[in-house]
C-alpha cells in the first residue's frame, strides 16, 4: 500500500482485501471470491442498461458519450492536419453516485484530518 499521508494514496486490490477480511473477521481467499463476483455482477447489472443502486452507499450506471472528431498526433508530437482527424465512435462509460451521506462521511473525515 502507498500513502502519501494526505489522502492521496492508493490502496491496491490484495491490500484492500486484506483489510475488508479483517473487519469482516474472514480469510482473504473468500473476500477475494466475493470481491471477484461483485464486481462482475456490477458490471453484468450496469452492461444490460440497468441501474444499480446500493442503499446507503450509491448509485452505478452507465452513461453514454457522443463519438466526436479527434486530430492525431504525430510522432513528432505535431497534429496530423485534415489528414488526421479520426472520428471516435460513441461509447459507454461506468458512473458511480455516492449517496450524500456518504459523502458526508467523507467531507466529515477530511475536516477531522485538517484539511
Amino acid at each position: 500500500m502507498v500513502s502519501s499521508g494526505d489522502g492521496g494514496g492508493r490502496v491496491n486490490r490484495s491490500d484492500f482485501l486484506v483489510r475488508v477480511a479483517k473487519r469482516a473477521n474472514v480469510d482473504a481467499r473468500t473476500v477475494g471470491a466475493v470481491y471477484d463476483a461483485v464486481i462482475e455482477e456490477i458490471i453484468d447489472v450496469v452492461g444490460s442498461g440497468d441501474r444499480l443502486t446500493l442503499t446507503g452507499f450509491g448509485k452505478f450506471y452507465r452513461q453514454v458519450h457522443k463519438g466526436h472528431p479527434v486530430q492525431r498526433v504525430t510522432e513528432e508530437g505535431k497534429l496530423g492536419g485534415s489528414d488526421g482527424l479520426r472520428t471516435v465512435d460513441d461509447y459507454a462509460v461506468l458512473k458511480f453516485s455516492a449517496t450524500r451521506s456518504v459523502n458526508r462521511r467523507l467531507d466529515v473525515e477530511v475536516d477531522e484530518d485538517g484539511d
